[in-house]
């Protein structure tokens, strides 16, 4: 048997939101700790303000600052979630021989799967770019994946799946 190994690595667009909240949070640590400086002597539980500030300053940089790693061996799809560099969590696993298509997310080939109700997860680049290099799979137990291989890796896969697959 030969195992084929490819890896990817994309970083997430992070949200208006997530980015707001984080900006927020760090002028609050620093006005607050500022705050404590000059009136530390008078209030000296003041300090719990821009520790929890701080803190979470820290965790939404954490949630918000992501990329996602695609490891493929021996017909296995396993999706990472990286955060902030630092933190790497295993988020799924998903076999060849469960999923149904592979396909770009504009495709003729998913016009059969349009009207399918699925739980749709999204471990992509999170935005629409010109030319669109996302590509959306249908997997066994109604589950709608969209991600962002690299042409390598959708090369290796269908070498493997050649009717699943499709690069159009």
């Amino acid at each position: 048997m030969s195992d084929t190994y490819v890896e990817c690595l994309v970083k997430a667009k992070p949200s208006i939101l997530g980015k707001f909240f984080k900006v927020l949070l760090i002028v609050l640590t620093v006005l607050f700790t500022l705050v404590f400086i000059v009136l530390g002597t008078v209030i000296p539980f003041i300090i719990i303000v821009p520790v929890l500030t701080g803190a979470g300053a820290y965790f939404v940089n954490m949630y918000t600052d992501l990329e996602y790693e695609y490891l493929y061996l021996d017909r296995e799809l396993v999706v990472d979630k990286v955060m902030a560099k630092s933190k790497r969590k295993r988020v799924a696993t998903y076999h060849l021989d469960q999923m149904e298509i592979l396909a770009p997310i504009k495709s003729y080939h998913l016009d059969n799967y349009k009207n399918r109700n699925a739980k749709e997860i999204d471990y992509s680049i999170g935005e629409e770019l010109k030319p669109d290099r996302r590509f959306v799979m249908y997997y066994e137990g109604g589950l709608k994946i969209i991600l962002s291989p690299s042409e390598e890796m959708i090369k290796v896969m269908r070498n493997t799946s050649p009717r699943k697959i499709f690069a159009d």
